[in-house]
């Protein structure tokens, strides 16, 4: 039906803005980022696989590439019956490819993240929700949903493991400490044990790049900054304020801009890559690749040791 082309799409970088595309379920707004978005379709037949989990509808071949079908009414609790006039969206992060069914596509909105809002636990069901943010568009409300979140729970083998960690064998505690940016709570707490049982002992975690930035500009001045902060990591979406934009400051900052910086996120890509390079990143990495993680922060503050 259409093809979401994102080439064309926040050329600049760390400007603090994002595309979303919204869309209704039962005539409820909901929200994904833009950058998430490969294609919309018109809804085909599906072939149902077994034991699969009670959101996956099945599998579908569209050009020779099988892909996933999530039944999106269904996994939010709509028992609407499907129709000729549903779509599909096709979406790829993780490294995946996976359809979300959707009832119909309103458009897309350019929004600062500023504009993006953390859900109180009402809305977003506590450490369960899947509401990462509600956005202001235009007048309208629209739910963010947390599609990692979604995808973790509907197919746990493809999001971070723990085993990668376990495979490393015995590890060294370590206390540098490392701050850390991420919105999911699901993969914030996922990040964070995975860390602890790699030996990282002193790690702080903030729900956006803003509370971040903000923790910064506190530290009193002078001293070793190293001692104060080693290594940061951060994910790209993130209300209030995105990885990009705290990249762009950290590294405009001539009293941040040593510490290393590792953009750890579902959305890298060869576009994505090049924007983080420009803002001086000093590692990009995809989720789920935990193990890879660990060992690009040991090599970094081993590197830091030696200067």
């Amino acid at each position: 039906m259409a093809e979401v082309h994102n080439s064309g799409i926040l050329l600049e970088s760390g400007t603090n803005e994002i595309e979303i595309m919204e869309f209704t379920i039962d005539g409820n707004l909901y929200g994904i980022n833009v950058a998430k978005v490969r294609e919309i379709i018109l809804s085909a037949p599906v072939k149902a696989m077994p034991h699969a989990h009670a959101a996956v509808e099945g599998i579908f071949k569209p050009r020779d590439v099988v892909i996933t079908v999530v039944d999106l009414p269904g996994y939010l609790g709509v028992n609407k019956e499907k129709g000729p006039k549903d779509l599909f969206i096709i979406t790829n992060f993780n490294k995946m490819f996976i359809a979300f069914r959707v009832h119909t596509v309103v458009g897309i909105s350019r929004i600062s993240w500023t504009d993006i809002h953390k859900p109180d636990k009402t809305v977003s069901g506590g450490s369960e929700g899947v509401a990462t943010g509600i956005a202001q568009c235009g007048e309208d409300l629209v739910t963010i949903l947390d599609f990692e979140r979604i995808v973790a729970e509907i197919a746990p083998e493809t999001t971070i493991q723990m085993d990668e960690i376990d495979q490393m064998g015995p590890r060294i505690h370590r206390n540098e400490p490392i701050w850390i940016a991420e919105d999911s709570i699901l993969l914030s707490k996922m990040i964070e044990d995975c860390l602890r049982k790699a030996g990282y002992a002193n790690l702080r975690m903030f729900p956006n790049g803003r509370e971040m930035w903000e923790a910064l500009n506190a530290l009193p001045e002078g001293g070793d900054i190293f001692k104060k902060v080693a290594l940061i990591i951060t994910d790209i979406e993130m209300p209030q304020m995105d990885g990009h934009r705290l990249t762009k400051l950290v590294k405009s900052s001539p009293r941040f801009q040593p510490i290393p910086l590792i953009i750890f996120s579902s959305l890298i890509s060869e576009e994505m890559r090049i924007k983080g390079r420009q803002l001086g990143a000093d590692e990009q990495m995809s989720k789920p690749e935990i193990g890879h993680l660990v060992d690009v922060m040991d090599h970094l503050l081993e590197e830091r040791k030696g200067k």
